[in-house]
């Protein structure tokens, strides 16, 4: 079987488990998965040729999210490329890359779990805002082809609905796209990155907007060093005074460039997820667990370790990746502690290592 025959396969299987279609189980397919990409890429086969091998899981290599800023973490070859999504950066050589060969399993997930996260389901359509710029389709950024994406599939989109150009919130969009929200009797959903609620709270100078009843205001991300850096309590709280909602109706994401899945908060009224906030949920086709930063095991619950996702819809590139926020466990899903700071730790420097045959400095000794 070629490689995009097995990978159209996989992928197919992978989108029937995230409609709850299927009767594999994840383990099943988070190892299938690992071998087709031992099979394929060069990089992950000298990786787990370090580690050992796998039998389970748990013994998956995990790939560190500093090695996509190193190598090319995929199966395919580059001109088998339909988006490549960059992760942030000040320039081309230290932003990683994400390479994908199809965006069919990325967007169905997303949109799978963002309506849940999102939505509730007496309130399926919003008209939906993005505090952010137009990234083009599909752009380099995969937050901004998320955005994208919930527009065409949970409205009622505004007419113009990117309230960040030329490097400013667009004060008079935002006011347009409001009108249109209470002519038509919708709620808003606007998504906007930590820094953009800042920088909007700050053009707006104290003004509050009146959002429709069910507004739901997505937060994700951190500051990147745009803007002033506000508390993540303090900040919902601001951002709920000035829409007007409940603070549980500012629902926090989590994702990353490396991964295809994301996960939300569970404070949405209403919503089809639960839990308190500050705890990230993921959806049935991503697993994370918190491991110890030298060994890579995983830690007891309730402890802070590294977080290492297992996400089935990275089928074409790493379906193990380990990263350098430290989490813990609570219950179904985790709770962001920080980021590791300072050069890649041990466990993670050595996989590069492995992946790239080179030596990586590490904090670690």
């Amino acid at each position: 079987m070629s490689l995009t025959d097995e990978s159209d396969a996989l992928h197919a299987r992978v989108r029937a488990f995230a409609r709850g279609q299927s009767h594999e189980g994840f383990d099943a397919l988070a190892l299938e998965s690992a071998q087709f990409q031992r099979r394929w890429s060069a990089g992950f086969r000298r990786l787990c040729a370090a580690h050992g091998g796998f039998s389970n899981v748990d013994e998956i290599p995990a790939v560190p999210s500093d090695a996509f800023r190193l190598a090319r973490v995929a199966v395919h070859p580059p001109q088998l490329d339909v988006a490549r999504f960059m992760t942030s950066g000040t320039s081309g050589s230290d932003r990683g890359v994400h390479a994908l060969r199809t965006l069919e399993t990325y967007s169905e997930v997303a949109r799978a779990w963002g309506s849940r996260g999102l939505c509730s389901p007496k309130q399926p359509t919003r008209v939906v805002l993005a505090l952010a710029e137009d990234p083009g389709d599909p752009g380099e950024s995969s937050l901004g082809h998320m955005m994208r994406l919930f527009m065409g599939s949970f409205d009622g989109r505004a007419r113009d609905a990117w309230l960040i150009g030329d490097g400013r919130v667009r004060l008079e969009a935002c006011d347009r796209a409001l009108g249109e929200a209470r002519a038509v009797g919708e709620p808003l959903l606007v998504l906007a990155p930590a820094f953009a609620l800042v920088a909007l709270l700050e053009a707006l100078n104290g003004r509050v907007i009146e959002a429709p009843a069910g507004t739901v205001v997505m937060q994700t991300g951190g500051f990147k060093g745009r803007t002033r850096e506000i508390d993540p309590n303090t900040l919902r709280a601001e951002v709920a005074r000035t829409f007007c909602i409940p603070p549980e109706q500012v629902v926090g994401e989590y994702g990353m460039t490396e991964l295809s899945s994301q996960l939300y908060e569970g404070t949405l009224p209403g919503g089809e997820l639960a839990a308190e906030p500050g705890v990230y949920l993921p959806p049935p086709w991503l697993r994370v667990s918190a491991v110890d930063p030298l060994t890579l095991t995983e830690v007891p619950a309730g402890e802070t370790g590294l977080a290492r996702f297992v996400d089935l819809a990275n089928v074409d590139g790493a379906v193990a990746v380990l990263t350098q926020d430290l989490v813990r466990r609570r219950g179904e899903g985790i709770e962001l502690v920080g980021r590791k700071p300072g050069a890649p730790p041990r466990g993670c420097s050595l996989a590069i290592e492995a992946m790239l045959s080179q030596p990586v400095s590490c904090s670690d000794k």
